[in-house]
């Protein structure tokens, strides 16, 4: 307890303590609850800041670890880093930062645990509880760093996109971590033997490096959707081993919606987590080159016939991929929907759940650019309109408006559901080429009768498509 306070108020601080702790759940809870709409989210990251300002404002008063200058210190420095992070980091950068914040989430749970390993010399006086969640919070935290920092490496391009893999790669990842849960629970019985914790580290941060390399980028949205519910369950069990409540709601919350996430992609591609984790199908980012096929044609379009198409149509729909974030041409789509609009044309946009690649990454570039969140249709909402509409501007997406997931049953993608464009009067494809998606499949949906090709950069195409409206 603090001992910068008089007696007479630590004696009702313990209660007092546990009430905030209890203000700051709620907050959680109510923050977590607005997440689950575009237009409420922002108000959500409120609310959930908020709690974590009341949990750790009440815990300076309820733990006397360190020097309060220390903490301030690393409260400033930590501020300043998110700070310049927050206003440097473009938006198509964004899968990137969040893989960072889940690996230094997971790092901070399993520093937690050695620390308080550390500062208590008689270990004997954790029970066996308290052990097992030492060993679970650094197992759990350090595979999520590692992980993290590899799925930053691919999402980046400083680590190939490819599923890199070889024979015996998935029993060795289930034996390395069923392993490492037998030396958990060795370490609880005979905890002064503390080469078992090192070695547990070491295979923790191994286990992350080799759970992650064999996953292709086609996965990426689950990989950062599960890497950020593990960096929960590390705060949880950190929250167990300093015997904070605060910690263990928020961990468990985070790991929970996770979790629920992860499962939402995993429908969304038809798989199953299991599949994910060790199917290893996607390729290298951006694809795989593609040649045009020369027993296929495909029909072209240039700018101005375009503007003539979409400036007399009744209801275009805009459905984004990751090549709308790679050519940051968000903006410039805000501009070419305002100017249909003011034409009296219906504009929305249709929104894989996978699209882009981390969950929620369209809906975050286009509430960047102020595209209204009630024009953003998900994927079950915006199917049953494609019938009714005019045109579809499909903006560097590809696997997720990919016919071939609902006709050929020997393909990679077969199964997942996909955005029905194809039911559209017409379809326009952005791209700079005919190269496969993620996926490595060619699309047939690029030389189907109905649709056709603006190949070019899709902020340059958009530009020149925003400047032929003019004309029309």
């Amino acid at each position: 307890m603090s001992v910068f306070l008089p007696e007479t108020i630590i004696n009702w601080l313990p209660d007092t303590i546990q009430l905030f702790y209890l203000v700051a759940t709620a907050f959680f809870i109510r923050g977590v609850k607005l997440l689950n709409s575009p237009s409420t989210a922002r108000k959500g990251n409120q609310f959930a800041a908020t709690g974590m300002m009341i949990g750790v404002l009440v815990t300076l008063f309820d733990q006397n670890i360190v020097e309060f200058e220390l903490i301030i210190g690393g409260i400033v420095i930590g501020g300043l880093i998110g700070l310049l992070l927050a206003k440097k980091v473009q938006m198509t950068s964004m899968p990137e930062l969040v893989a960072i914040f889940n690996g230094f989430g997971g790092a901070a749970s399993a520093l937690v645990a050695w620390g308080e390993l550390a500062r208590n010399p008689e270990i004997l006086s954790f029970d066996t509880a308290g052990l097992v969640s030492i060993g679970l919070s650094v197992f759990i935290g350090a595979l999520t760093f590692t992980g993290s920092f590899i799925a930053f490496g691919k999402l980046s391009g400083f680590i190939s996109g490819n599923a890199i893999t070889f024979p015996g790669l998935n029993v060795i990842n289930i034996g390395a971590m069923i392993a490492t849960l037998g030396l958990i629970g060795y370490f609880a019985f005979d905890p002064t033997n503390s080469t078992l914790f090192w070695i547990i580290l070491g295979i923790s941060l191994l286990v992350g490096v080799t759970s992650v390399i064999p996953i292709g980028g086609a996965d990426m949205p689950v990989v950062i959707s599960l890497l950020n519910s593990y960096s929960g369950i590390a705060a949880a069990m950190a929250g167990f081993v300093l015997q904070n409540n605060l910690l263990i709601v928020s961990g468990a919350l985070v790991g929970a919606a996770g979790l629920i996430l992860t499962n939402i992609m995993c429908k969304a591609m038809n798989r199953s987590l299991s599949n994910v984790i060790f199917g290893s199908f996607g390729v290298a980012a951006g694809g795989s080159t593609g040649i045009r096929d020369g027993n296929k044609n495909v029909h072209e379009t240039s700018a101005e016939d375009l503007a003539i198409q979409v400036a007399y149509a009744s209801k275009v729909v805009i459905v984004p991929g990751y090549g709308l974030a790679v050519a940051q041409a968000q903006h410039i789509v805000k501009e070419v929907a305002t100017k249909l609009e003011s034409r009296g044309v219906q504009v929305k946009y249709g929104i894989h759940p996978v699209a882009g690649r981390m969950p929620g990454h369209m809906n975050v570039l286009l509430a960047e650019a102020d595209v209204p969140y009630d024009l953003l249709k998900d994927m079950d909402e915006i199917n049953p309109e494609f019938t009714t509409t005019d045109v579809v501007l499909i903006i560097g997406a590809n696997d997720v408006v990919n016919p071939l997931a609902k006709t050929d049953p020997t393909g990679p993608i077969y199964g997942m559901p996909i955005l029905n464009v194809d039911d559209a009067k017409r379809t326009v494809v952005f791209k700079r080429s005919l190269s496969v998606g993620y996926a490595g499949v060619d699309n047939p949906l690029f030389y189907a009768e109905k649709n056709q090709m603006f190949f070019g950069d899709a902020k340059k195409s958009l530009q020149a498509l925003n400047e032929a409206l003019n004309e029309v």
